[in-house]
């Protein structure tokens, strides 16, 4: 799996504001908490709006908040809003891509790689990130020593 900078970006500036809780962050804040150019962050926080993730608050007292509870949303809900769809090939879903012969088995590798990453990224809210406490399947897979290579 290849994350963007624009994923990796929205998952740690939403990972951000679950952890300010309920008071807005601005994107200057954001941007410095996590080392990330503004005016690129400003852009992934007008798309995770639309998609009715964050809620702008304008005003000297403005920034960014969740627009449902941290534990509501989960990674995919992120990654798709800026991204588009969790798994795909050629820019097209799995289950539109066809192919013959020895190669058509392919099309079920990755609808089943698209299943394991929408087990994970769907189970794994923004409340656990920003916690640190991670659904134990999670940790686990993720102390197995031959994941990290």
């Amino acid at each position: 799996m290849r994350l963007s900078a624009r994923v990796d970006y929205a998952l740690r500036a939403a990972a951000e504001l679950a952890a300010a809780g309920a008071g807005p962050t601005t994107v200057g804040e954001l941007a410095k908490e996590q080392d990330m150019p503004p005016k690129y962050l400003e852009n992934i926080l007008l798309q995770m709006r639309r998609a009715g993730l964050v809620r702008g608050q304008r005003g000297p007292e403005g920034g960014y908040v969740l627009a449902r509870p941290a534990a509501q949303i989960s990674l995919a809900d992120v990654i798709r809003a800026v991204d588009g769809p969790l798994a795909n090939v050629r820019g097209e879903r799995p289950e539109h891509v066809g192919y013959r012969g020895p190669a058509e088995s392919l099309q079920q590798v990755w609808i089943a790689l698209r299943a394991t990453e929408r087990s994970i990224l769907e189970e794994v809210t923004l409340e656990q990130v920003a916690n640190g406490a991670l659904p134990e399947r999670v940790r686990q897979l993720a102390a197995d020593p031959a994941a990290w290579d």
